[in-house]
């Protein structure tokens, strides 16, 4: 049970961090500047979020299956991912509630 939740951990901080950066660092370069040379160097983030949140849901799916919640509430889990910080708060509550 340790292992799921210290995947579960680390790829929660990781996708919270990955929210972050597409959030607060991609899109403004993206849709405020005009600055070609810029855009490139963030570039890698929309792609590497992508991949990081795949692996977010499956670990969170495992997270979940192992500890028998319902539906509803590993769904809340996931969706958790979607917003810059509400990984990093869902994994705090996992962690105060199952280690």
């Amino acid at each position: 049970m340790k292992s799921v939740l210290l995947r579960f951990r680390v790829m929660a901080v990781i996708a919270g961090v990955m929210s972050l950066l597409l959030w607060f660092v991609d899109l403004p370069v993206a849709y405020l500047l005009d600055n070609a040379e810029l855009k490139a160097r963030v570039a890698w983030i929309p792609f590497v979020h992508g991949w990081v949140y795949l692996v977010y849901v499956l670990t969170a799916i495992q997270f979940a299956v192992k500890n028998r919640w319902p539906i509803f509430k590993m769904l809340a889990l996931i969706v958790a991912g979607t917003l810059p910080v509400a990984s990093l708060i869902a994994e705090r509550r996992v962690v105060r509630k199952y280690s």
